[in-house]
């Protein structure tokens, strides 16, 4: 039957989110709400050195090695998102610009991308969303980004988790960073603990899954040869019905990786986040600061954050970061400071100033990069 008091509240909402001054929960019955939420944001941005982020947008865990003396304007990081709640049923989907498209000529166009996509009921999670590998609260207050993605656990992908209390089980995706993903049939399986009080919370996660390596190897095969024809008497030459000379050979390795991360109060609003992961996390853990494989060995990889926040007043706080992730195998080093200062002018809009340093040491090579930002939240 027509629902005429919904159809009202449906055309209440749309009045109300263009005018995008705010978050808008709209109660569609006493077990259905619909949220609309997200935030527009600017970032004007100059790097100065000899290496760019692969994004170009924000430092990664790698970079382009070369000079550069570059400004840019983007609201690509600008995201829109809407939860639908009915019971103990609830959706999520959210979707920002980084999904590339678009030059820098005329429109400056630019692709959604697709963040997260789930659906949780009771203690059941399925979809994509940030790995139960991660703890969120640990990542840093910072005007690029993630601040240093080169030293923390940041991924995105499709699970099924299951959480009791405190601890979280999932399995994930698999996908074997330069190896052969076309073999990858295991998921990944993740384990995470969380403890927490008023005085911050530390989750320890362990990691394991099953790589496979790609390796090209010869393909043996039978050569050419001459014969001689038993009716005619004359020579014939027989060729190989294989023309390749190549092939591909896959193998399976275990990979293990570990994390400890949290956030500490500590004085007055001031918090400490921290994040602290070893083994072979891969591609779970700095934005390919580390692979998974390299050739045919499992990458080992050591990464660290540190961030303080402090508070000026109610409505300035700064914080100052450090990141750093080396590997074993490829020998990589990338490292990434920076300090920052915000103003939140209302509740819903911030302005923030941002100077900081990217360096990888492995390729003698970092820039130098300022960043004003203006966040607006819906």
């Amino acid at each position: 039957m027509f629902n005429k008091k919904k159809l009202l509240l449906a055309t209440g909402l749309l009045a109300m989110a263009g005018s995008a001054t705010a978050g808008y929960e709209i109660k569609l019955s006493d077990e259905d709400t619909i949220t609309f939420g997200g935030y527009i944001k600017l970032d004007a941005r100059y790097v100065d050195g000899n290496i760019n982020s692969i994004t170009n947008d924000y430092w990664a865990g790698a970079g382009n090695v070369g000079d550069i003396s570059r400004t840019s304007l983007r609201a690509t990081e600008s995201r829109f998102n809407t939860k639908y709640v009915h019971g103990d049923v609830t959706g999520f989907i959210e979707l920002d610009f980084h999904g590339g498209g678009g030059n820098e000529i005329v429109s400056n166009s630019a692709n959604p991308r697709l963040r997260h996509a789930f659906i949780k009921y009771k203690n059941i999670l399925v979809g994509q969303t940030w790995s139960t590998f991660m703890n969120t609260s640990s990542l840093v207050d910072a005007v690029d980004f993630a601040g240093p993605l080169n030293a923390v656990a940041f991924i995105r992908q499709g699970q099924v988790r299951y959480t009791q209390g405190n601890f979280q089980v999932a399995l994930e995706n698999p996908e074997s960073d330069k190896g052969d993903s076309s073999q990858d049939s295991m998921p990944d399986v993740v384990v995470k603990y969380t403890f927490n009080g008023d005085w911050g919370n530390v989750s320890v996660a362990g990691l394991a899954r099953q790589l496979n390596t790609a390796t090209v190897t010869p393909v043996a095969f039978t050569p050419a040869v001459t014969v001689t024809d038993a009716i005619t008497g004359e020579l014939m030459t027989i060729k190989p019905s294989v023309a390749a000379v190549t092939g591909i050979v896959s193998d399976t390795e275990t990979a293990i990786g570990y994390g400890i991360s949290g956030k500490i109060n500590t004085f007055g609003k001031d918090d400490f986040r921290f994040q602290v992961h070893g083994g072979e996390t891969g591609r779970y853990v700095g934005v390919v600061a580390a692979r998974d494989l390299v050739g045919e060995e499992v990458e080992e990889s050591t990464s660290y954050m540190v961030a303080y926040r402090h508070f000026w007043s109610d409505d300035i706080r700064s914080t100052a970061f450090y990141g750093k992730t080396t590997t074993d195998v490829a020998d990589a080093d990338r490292r990434h400071w920076g300090v920052n200062i915000f103003k939140s002018y209302t509740k819903e809009l911030s302005f923030g100033f941002e100077v900081g340093n990217f360096e990888s040491v492995d390729q003698n090579a970092d820039s130098d990069y300022a960043q004003f930002t203006a966040k607006y939240v819906l």
